[in-house]
């Protein structure tokens, strides 16, 4: 990888200071690292009053219209794929990571139609805050530039940050809705415990974690414990990795 090249393109993406800047620095990646196209998505707040979003690409005008008339974004495979790598991916990987609908298919061919042929995807996800990704694209009559990747690697998540400066978001910062026991309720009933069984761990009375559940439903405003458990996942007071982990080890 020519780090000369990455510092000088990755200085015009970092230095953008509006979306129409980062939007001409990004033409000029693609064109360096030989890509016909590319597209950025940044979506922040997860779609809160707070959040803000912002898209940016060159692709062809046709494809574009196809793409948002019939929304597909919100079927997006590329989009999914994303949530499930920390790295770039080629689309033809995708397979290996999510599976991919007949449909989906369809959407690829249709792509290919319209001079989207292959691309490499520099996806960024945090759970209740930040999806984004940056792709660039070749057509029809190129190939991938192997030798590019891990400059487009690069160069994708200085311009999804670059993005989410320019979008001028600050995450909001909250007291956490739960207590600490309320967590720990919520967290063993993850784990697939029952409420007797919690109030065995914790050395409470099983009314008492009923109690603490109650009231983390009434906190969240949701009515069944699956949701609950999504609402501080998202929240950020329970992790997968907390979940998973501890059922590894038992």
């Amino acid at each position: 990888m020519n780090f000369e090249f990455v510092e000088a393109i990755g200085g015009l993406v970092r230095s953008a200071r509006s979306a129409d800047g980062l939007q001409e620095a990004l033409l000029r990646a693609a064109f360096e690292m030989r890509f016909d196209h590319f597209a950025l998505s940044l979506e922040i707040g997860c779609g809160s009053e707070s959040g803000a979003s912002i898209l940016l690409h060159n692709y062809p005008a046709a494809w574009a219209d196809v793409y948002t008339s019939f929304n597909l974004a919100a079927s997006d495979p590329v989009r999914r794929a994303g949530e499930h790598s920390l790295i770039g991916f080629r689309w033809v990987e995708m397979p290996d990571l999510i599976p991919i609908t007949r449909g989906e298919r369809a959407m690829f061919d249709i792509g290919r139609r319209h001079g989207i042929a292959d691309g490499f995807t520099v996806p960024r996800h945090l759970p209740g805050e930040v999806t984004a990704s940056c792709s660039f694209v070749t057509g029809l009559d190129r190939s991938l530039p192997a030798d590019m990747l891990m400059a487009a690697e690069l160069l994708g998540g200085f311009a999804i940050e670059r993005a989410r400066r320019i979008s001028g978001w600050v995450p909001p910062v909250s007291a956490p809705k739960l207590t600490d026991r309320q967590r720990e309720c919520v967290l063993w009933s993850a784990r697939g415990k029952s409420t007797g069984k919690i109030a065995e761990m914790l050395k409470i009375s099983r009314a008492t974690v009923i109690t603490h559940l109650k009231a983390a439903h009434e906190r969240y405003e949701v009515p069944k414990q699956t949701s609950l458990v999504v609402a501080a996942l998202y929240d950020g007071l329970i992790s997968f990795s907390d979940i998973f982990r501890w059922r590894e080890d038992h």
